[in-house]
């Protein structure tokens, strides 16, 4: 059976089919097809400035990574990704339309795809008391291989089957379509097709299909011409985060920080010309119960950005980042824009810190002391290494710093590149406070605690501990090193005895600020009596 159609191939691609019509107005041309599925608009709706947008995120530096979207593309993908995007954006837009008197529809194809169709707003400026949303919707039945062969159950179809050089057609009625197997029942019975290459003509093209997503509008108007109109709509599969980059000089004593902006798009709409805002802070929103599982995917496609960077405003109880132009948003990339100039010459101070017992934060006495004495007894030998700048204006900074990840960056002198030494994760920070980065751990500082002396009198209610703190400094300078400790075991202490002055950070923290000699060690003994 010669049946001139339209055809794709398994695994689901699209090809041109030609034949001669013994069927007339049965051959068609793929650009016919693909004209078909797109409604023609009874109004007019012409491209006006780009679209304003705003972008939320609720992402976790520490969790979020746009490559996982990248490689779950390159595998074949779950659709289910761009839904599970951590963030939103607000898409604001005029353009200009024409409508007559009366009844019209207005059908904006260049919308995305993971709308929510209950944020969707519309409003006329030019004649907005005489103009009546009376009815929108938002259509998202794509066309697809797979909404076709959906289309084409209990109807007949053709396969062609390729053996080597020879062509097999099996026609009969669709029975199921399933991860592109077919089950057809045919003249001679049920036959099951996968595996061999095969391609799939099918009679006509079925209805209800569209190719791109659609906001439909009936509106009522009383005035006829050129009408002015805004819409508004939020949008998943779009959210940002923040990355910085921190190059300390050769003592650790200044560094340069620069602040990008990575911005995702996986919203099935790119943006052209668009004004970016983007929110920072923690903005409270309903998370949907069930995602939806679209189609859309993530594709790596890494911009260069402008040297301007964001203007930063509060706003409400966040901060608000506009970019000062204008920008195209591409559809599937991830880009990366200057978030602001990079600010050279902020005094750092590199910190060397001691936790002998980090396990011991988490501890707590619930109604009664802690009187264990084994909970003293543990010991972690590393030293962690921090650096610390302030933010403010004073240190070339001062601008309110969205949460991210920092990486931190060292010239080499031997041949003048620059060495990854570490990474961070920062929250939300204002101005004017300060910024600790966490950087690793010390190779040639390392410590030692040591419980030396326990007791309990329970007739009089206290605890007597005594610690013995070591540190050995392996290098050839002498290096300051913070010695932290928590004390557990009651809320009511005292330190009866120590070597070393200390600083009370908290209810339950102090600090030993000390200096350990090159190639030397420094021991800080304490006692402390806890009363109930």
């Amino acid at each position: 059976m010669n049946r001139c159609g339209f055809s794709f191939l398994f695994p689901w691609s699209f090809r041109r089919r030609s034949c001669t019509s013994r069927q007339p107005g049965r051959a068609w041309r793929i650009a016919t097809v693909i004209a078909m599925l797109i409604p023609v608009p009874p109004a007019r709706a012409d491209e006006g400035a780009g679209p304003a947008v705003t972008v939320y995120s609720s992402a976790d530096p520490a969790g979020f990574d746009p490559q996982q979207f990248i490689a779950q593309q390159r595998q074949g993908g779950n659709p289910a990704f761009a839904w599970q995007v951590p963030g939103f954006g607000v898409v604001k837009e005029l353009r200009k339309v024409s409508l007559k008197d009366g009844l019209n529809e207005l059908r904006f194809t260049d919308v995305a795809e993971f709308i929510d169709p209950t944020t969707v707003s519309f409003m006329d400026l030019t004649n907005p008391t005489g103009t009546a949303v009376l009815e929108q919707n938002f259509q998202f039945d794509l066309v697809s291989p797979d909404k076709l062969m959906e289309k084409y159950l209990d109807r007949e179809i053709s396969v062609e089957l390729a053996h080597g050089d020879a062509i097999e057609t099996v026609t009969g009625n669709l029975l199921s379509s399933t991860g592109g197997r077919l089950v057809l029942q045919t003249s001679e019975g049920v036959r099951v097709l996968s595996g061999a290459a095969h391609q799939v003509k099918l009679g006509e093209l079925p209805g209800g299909l569209i190719t791109r997503p659609t906001l439909v509008w009936k509106v009522n108007s009383n005035k006829a011409g050129e009408h002015e109109v805004r819409t508004t709509y939020q949008t998943s599969g779009i959210t940002w985060r923040s990355d910085y980059n921190v190059i300390l000089n050769a003592d650790d004593s200044r560094a340069d920080v620069s602040a990008w902006v990575t911005l995702m798009n996986l919203s099935g709409a790119g943006f052209k010309n668009a004004t970016l805002k983007l929110i920072a802070g923690d903005v409270q929103r309903i998370a949907p119960r069930e995602p939806m599982y679209p189609r859309a995917m993530a594709k790596m496609d890494m911009g260069v950005a402008a040297e301007a960077g964001f203007q930063e405003k509060s706003f409400f109880e966040y901060h608000l980042y506009t970019l000062p132009r204008q920008t195209d948003i591409l559809m599937n990339t991830t880009q990366q824009i200057t978030l602001f100039p990079t600010a050279t010459d902020v005094p750092v101070e590199k910190l060397l810190v001691y936790y002998g017992l980090p396990e011991a934060a988490h501890w707590g006495a619930f109604g009664q002391p802690m009187q264990d004495r084994n909970l003293g007894a543990q010991s972690n030998p590393k030293v962690d290494v921090y650096v610390r700048f302030r933010n403010d204006e004073a240190s070339r900074m001062g601008m309110p710093l969205p949460k991210g990840k920092v990486r931190v960056y060292k010239r080499d002198d031997a041949d003048g590149t620059l060495e990854f030494i570490g990474e961070d994760l920062i929250d939300h920070t204002p101005k004017d406070e300060k910024v600790l980065i966490k950087l690793g751990q010390a190779f040639d500082v390392v410590g030692e605690r040591k419980q030396t002396d326990f007791s309990v009198d329970t007739s009089r209610k206290t605890i007597v501990e005594t610690y013995s703190i070591q540190l050995r400094n392996h290098k050839e300078a002498a290096q300051k090193v913070i010695i932290r400790e928590n004390l557990f075991r009651w809320t009511n202490w005292e330190i009866t005895r120590k070597t070393d002055d200390f600083e009370k950070i908290d209810a339950r923290t102090i600090h030993f600020e000390v200096t350990v000699p090159a190639n030397g060690e420094k021991t800080v003994e304490y006692t402390v009596r806890y009363t109930w």
